[in-house]
Order: C-alpha cells, then structure tokens, then sequence
C-alpha cells in the first residue's frame, strides 16, 4: 500500500518534535530541500551521510511506444534524480522490528 508524505505533515512532525513555530519549521523544511536541488545542479551528487546519495543523472532521447496506440514517439533528453540509499538505511529498513 502506498502512501504519500506531504511537506504539511512534515512540518508538523518536525514543530511537535522542536516546538519551534510552524512558520519557521516549513521554512527549515523549504531551505533542506533548496539546499539539496542547488547542489545537485552544481555538483551532480548529493551525498547525506547515513541516509543515502542523490545523483543528477542526464538520458538520451529515445524513440518509445504508447502501450495503448502502439504509437511511436520521441522521449526528449532530459535530467532524472536517482536516489542510492546506503547501507545504514538498508539495514535499518530491513531490521525486525527493532
């Protein structure tokens, strides 16, 4: 089942948590992710010690098919975010119940 976390849920995780206002919380939370996007574009890697790495990736364009039409159609080349989490959260991910 999937669920999806917003950044109001977030928000609030992190104000009931510090205590600090919810202005300053979603602030916090805006200038993370600013933070993160700046330096992918610079640097093409973003590596968070113990949580995993986020690499800018480039791809090609490509010839793909509509499953439906079995129309062709070029893909344009575009950047793509691919995450590698590291071994610590793999481990704590696939520990039981602990």
């Amino acid at each position: 089942m999937r669920t999806n976390l917003t950044k109001k849920e977030i928000v609030n995780s992190i104000y009931m948590q510090l205590g600090f206002p919810k202005k300053i919380c979603e602030n916090l939370l805006e200038d993370f992710f600013t933070i993160i996007l700046q330096e992918l574009i610079r640097k093409k890697k973003v590596k968070i010690s113990n949580f995993g790495t986020f690499i800018l990736r480039h791809k090609k364009s490509r010839i793909g098919r509509n499953p439906k039409t079995l129309e062709n159609k070029i893909i344009t080349d575009r950047n793509v975010i691919l995450f590698k989490p590291s071994k610590e959260l793999k481990k704590f991910i696939n520990a039981d119940g602990k």
